[in-house]
């Protein structure tokens, strides 16, 4: 089992960055990445496709919208990897906001580093990305 981990501190209030990011439907709103979702049985089922048209399937586990997360498992997807499962999750910080997405997998033909970098940089563009909708973000 592999594990990725990246956060952002955003100042804006965490309100503003969950309203952004909370519905299960919304990567298309700040995810440059992922530029079509439709979504499926119920709303629990979200079919993505990335710039080259493959699509990535995944499950909605956990949805909590006063804790501002949910969680879910990817079904189908070009990654090397099987049993994932990632949360994305918009806590106080001071100044605004933090928010943190996290996965945890097996990978599938490469070892844990690879799969960790892979996804530590899926998770780190797009929190970048994610903090470019609100202006006041300074990097740093």
């Amino acid at each position: 089992m592999a594990n990725a981990f990246e956060s952002i501190d955003i100042p804006a209030t965490p309100e503003q960055v969950w309203q952004l990011i909370g519905g299960f439907d919304s990567l298309p709103d700040w995810l440059p990445y992922i530029p079509e979702s439709a979504l499926s049985e119920g709303g629990r089922v979200r079919t993505l496709a990335n710039p080259s048209g493959e699509a990535i399937v995944e499950r909605l586990l956990a949805f909590d919208d006063a804790g501002r997360s949910y969680s879910y498992a990817i079904l189908q997807a070009p990654f090397p990897v099987t049993g994932y499962r990632s949360t994305l999750r918009v806590r106080d910080a001071e100044g605004g906001a933090r928010v943190e997405w996290s996965g945890q997998f097996t990978p599938l033909g490469v070892s844990d580093d690879e799969a960790a970098r892979l996804f530590g940089g899926i998770y780190r563009d797009g929190l970048e990305a994610l903090s470019r909708n609100f202006p006041a973000h300074q990097e740093g």
